[in-house]
């Protein structure tokens, strides 16, 4: 990797870094705002709009592919795709990816309970599914990010560009999928928001730090160029 492309390689990355970030300050700013009164928010106006619209969009054959698009969000399909992204690049010894990848799985999975628990949002009434957690954040939008994350990491190749895009359009998918729940009256819109902007800061902070630190590593690792205007002593 020529220096054009280690100072590439950097920006992207540190950019990726400060997305996550302004992602994640985004999602408690939002926490914050839902906490405050979490039966009747300030955003209750937007999450009835959106509700009332996804009622009147509500037909028989859209009921049943929400359906089928919100049990995709589901643990049991979840984990096993998890276990075998991960056994895959355990396989291919990328043990940086292993690495970020069971942090960022982890991390929000220890995340969701919790912060559902503090908020203590209801879900709206009459849901078309089995709902048994309270409502803020959407568990499906955090997971499904975070999944998003594994299959990039599993089949798109690692190089200097990294795998910000990738993992952008994944994340977006893994968001509109999110979406679903809420056209069967599980989730409140802004329980999705809130479960994207979590996820997705999640799902983008553990590799690119990891790449960033790896990066770093290397550098310090190099014999100087010839010829460069470093001191020699």
């Amino acid at each position: 990797m020529d220096e054009e492309e280690r100072h590439r390689f950097f920006e992207l990355h540190v950019h990726a870094l400060v997305l996550a970030g302004v992602l994640f300050v985004a999602g408690v700013v939002l926490t914050l705002v839902i906490r405050a009164d979490p039966v009747d928010p300030a955003v209750q106006g937007v999450d009835d709009a959106w509700l009332d619209l996804m009622l009147d969009l509500r037909v028989p054959a859209g009921v049943e592919v929400a359906k089928v698009i919100t049990a995709f969000g589901n643990a049991y399909l979840l984990w096993p795709l998890r276990f075998v992204a991960g056994a895959i690049l355990a396989w291919r010894r990328q043990w940086l990816q292993v690495s970020a990848f069971v942090l960022a799985v982890f991390s929000s999975e220890l995340f969701i309970g919790p912060l559902k628990g503090w908020v203590g949002r209801p879900r709206p009434t009459d849901p078309l599914v089995v709902t048994s957690s309270l409502a803020y954040p959407s568990g499906h939008a955090i997971a499904g990010a975070v999944t998003a994350f594994a299959i990039v990491v599993v089949f798109v190749h690692s190089g200097p560009n990294g795998r910000l895009r990738p993992i952008g359009v994944a994340a977006t998918v893994a968001a509109l999928m999110a979406l679903s729940p809420t056209y069967l009256s599980a989730h409140w819109l802004t329980d999705v928001i809130g479960g994207c902007l979590f996820g997705v800061a999640l799902a983008i902070v553990w590799p690119a730090a990891f790449e960033l630190i790896r990066e770093q590593r290397q550098l310090r690792s190099s014999p100087p160029i010839a010829g460069s205007d470093e001191p020699s002593g």
